[in-house]
């Protein structure tokens, strides 16, 4: 295991840490030392705070440095971590904390908010444009400025600021999608309409965000016809998202406002942002702004599903699942919340808990697969695949036609009829898969293996196998997979060359040394198809596997005629 790198200021800050419990008569070397005074806490409440920050555990984390920085109050990296832990607990010492952080972009935020939270615009404005245009401010400081001048009722202003930016530039959409629910907020239709068919533009598949939203501001304008089209592009697809455009959310889509004001778009800017900062692996970042979007609009479903994507990355599955939980079920999102939250009980192992949310979705939704679907591939996941068909079965029924995009519904229930025995049935599902989409190459994989684990279609199978691995050169699987079908073709040299290669992909892949093995053995080179088997059995392989390994390394394997 790694170490973590020890970084030089936080060095410094241990040592003047330590000096400061010294200079309180006590020795921070001594590990009875915590539980003394309070001054002789303070090094060790920093550094599990820190490390519950980083795991992205909020309360242990926020309970620890604001412990610390009552003993050390004037330690500014103390300062900075208490803030943003008490940001991420949702603590009210958070507001007074910042006001101690003229330079941190994020206490600024915070700030910015509280003054548009009481309507003071002047001074909000004031903020907004004393935050700069440095790094994503440069994105976002524009559209909280025309925000808190459409609060103060300047919607001309607050457009026209904005407006250079929506026809052109690098943030052409963001601040196009501003404009549009400012002139929303204010009564404007067509004005709202033409921003947002900016917003649209040079974007075949929008955002669900901008969709929803979009969507609602069309219908507004007297666009129905376009609305409903948005809307049906994304339903379609019958992936988890296309939960939110189907009725009863799609008609609150299309009648009800969702932005009402300032916070409430101030709090959508901050979702945009931090979605874009997590695409880039920022996912504190990421999560502190969907906190500060929630101070501004309490239960705001895009900023729950933000908060828990981050607290998902963490590994803060509880949290996570929690937060899930609070997207009310009047909010168009509920559908996709409950889907992601059944993923989260699964993982949590509380897997009855996880089946009933599923079937209680189903139930809402009954023209839907999506949660059949996820059910389905949960019970896979968990090896229960006769209960899985089902599941996948009763998803199939709900397809009024199948799509190319509905090609992994048929390769899932393909993969559990084959691992519960139906190869018939699997058979006839990647087959299915391949018809809706013929490139697909772990179906390709999939299906040319078995039949060459088979013997059969083995022409087919390697034609199949090398389509695919021309897409997925790096994929040791379908390496092993070509070298397996090139070993029942009677082709050693060939089988050599493609499972020496999966070897060298998929180094910790039991099967894959497996089948070198058995190549090796058929090549003449016995001592080395035994160092693979060897080696294979030292990678946890099931039962079943360990017992066929076990039977070559005593017996080895009679050497197959060419075909």
């Amino acid at each position: 295991m790694a170490q973590r790198r020890f970084h030089p200021r936080f060095a410094l800050l241990a040592a003047s840490l330590v000096a400061a419990c010294a200079a309180g008569g006590l020795d921070a070397s001594d590990p009875g030392a915590a539980e003394g005074a309070p001054a002789g806490t303070v090094f060790g409440s920093f550094l599990v705070g820190r490390f519950a920050a980083d795991e992205q555990d909020s309360r242990v984390a926020a309970d620890n440095l604001l412990s610390a920085l009552r003993a050390e109050p004037n330690q500014s990296e103390i300062l900075q971590r208490a803030f943003s832990a008490a940001v991420m607990d949702g603590r009210p010492d958070a507001l007074r904390l910042a006001r101690r952080l003229p330079d941190n972009a994020s206490a600024q935020l915070l700030l910015f908010g509280a003054e548009i939270a009481s309507q003071r615009w002047d001074r909000a404005e004031s903020r907004a444009r004393a935050l700069g245009r440095q790094g994503p401010m440069q994105a976002l400081q524009p559209v909280l400025v025309a925000w808190s001048l459409a609060g103060r009722g300047q919607t001309d202003q607050a457009i026209a600021l904005l407006r250079p930016a929506a026809e052109q530039g690098r943030f052409r959409a963001l601040n196009a999608l501003h404009a549009a629910l400012i002139a929303d907020v204010a009564n404007r239709p067509r004005e709202a309409e033409r921003y947002v068919r900016l917003a649209l533009a040079g974007q075949p598949e929008p955002t669900l965000r901008l969709t929803l939203l979009a969507a609602g501001i069309l219908n507004r304008a007297g666009r129905n016809a376009d609305a409903v089209r948005l809307l049906n592009q994304l339903a379609e697809t019958h992936d988890e998202l296309a939960l939110a455009v189907q009725e009863p959310a799609r008609g609150i889509v299309l009648t009800q406002k969702s932005i009402t004001g300032p916070a409430d778009g101030i709090a959508e800017a901050y979702v945009a942002l931090g979605s874009a900062l997590r695409g880039q692996g920022l996912e504190e970042m990421a999560g502190l702004l969907a906190r500060l979007a929630l101070r501004l609009r309490p239960s705001f479903g895009p900023a729950l599903l933000l908060l828990a994507d981050t607290l998902t990355e963490g590994e803060q599955l509880e949290a996570a699942a929690t937060a899930l939980g609070q997207i009310r079920p009047e909010d168009p999102l509920f559908g996709t919340a409950q889907l992601r939250r059944a993923g989260l009980l699964d993982r949590l192992d509380r897997l009855a808990e996880a089946e009933a949310l599923l079937n209680q979705t189903a139930a809402a939704v009954p023209n839907l697969p999506q949660a059949l679907t996820r059910l389905g591939d949960i019970l896979r996941r968990r090896s229960r695949f006769a209960e899985a068909v089902t599941a996948y079965d009763g998803a199939i029924a709900r397809l009024e036609q199948a799509r190319d995009f509905d090609w992994p519904l048929f390769y899932a229930r393909g993969i559990a009829r084959e691992r519960s025995g139906d190869w018939t049935g699997a058979e006839a599902d990647l087959l299915r898969a391949l018809a809706l989409s013929p490139e697909q190459p772990y179906v390709l994989n999939y299906l040319a293996y078995t039949w060459a684990d088979q013997g059969v279609n083995l022409d087919r199978a390697r034609a199949m196998l090398e389509g695919a691995a021309v897409q997925r050169p790096q994929d040791g699987n379908i390496a092993d997979s070509l070298g397996w079908v090139l070993y029942r073709m009677g082709d050693l040299p060939g089988a050599i060359t493609q499972l020496e290669r999966a070897v060298e992909l998929e180094s910790r892949n039991s099967t894959v040394n497996d089948h070198l093995g058995d190549v090796y053995w058929a090549a003449g080179r016995q001592n080395e198809a035994r160092f693979q088997w060897r080696r294979a059995l030292t990678m946890e392989p099931d039962q079943a596997e360990t017992a066929r390994i076990e039977a070559k390394l005593q017996n080895g394997l009679p050497i197959p005629a060419s075909r």
